[in-house]
């Protein structure tokens, strides 16, 4: 009996995260009239998904988009009339902080 052929998946460093996401499996599409904020404490694509959905809970929020930087200051591009406080507020539910705006 055979063993049915396996792909090779590159293997992520281990210094750059967790390991379970990659900063090039999902990069951010540029956004052209957005606010960036830095936010500290994301390690992978579920640190992403938590603080987008968080930030696109917010009043006057049209679009979040966050651009991974594993173990460093990972960007929040934000488009819509949201207020720098309740951004904060929404990062900080998520667990993360934010570090400009």
């Amino acid at each position: 009996m055979q063993t049915p052929s396996r792909t090779e998946l590159p293997l992520t460093d281990s210094s750059s995260g967790c390991g379970c996401c990659s900063t090039e499996a999902n990069p951010t599409p540029p956004t052209e009239a957005g606010v960036e904020y830095g936010v500290e404490g994301l390690t992978c694509g579920g640190c992403v998904a938590n603080v987008e959905q968080a930030v696109k809970a917010v009043d006057g929020v049209d679009t979040a988009a966050v651009e991974l930087v594993p173990g460093g200051v990972s960007r929040l591009i934000i488009t819509g009339s949201a207020g720098p406080s309740a951004l904060r507020d929404a990062v900080t539910s998520a667990g993360y902080s934010l570090t400009s705006s």
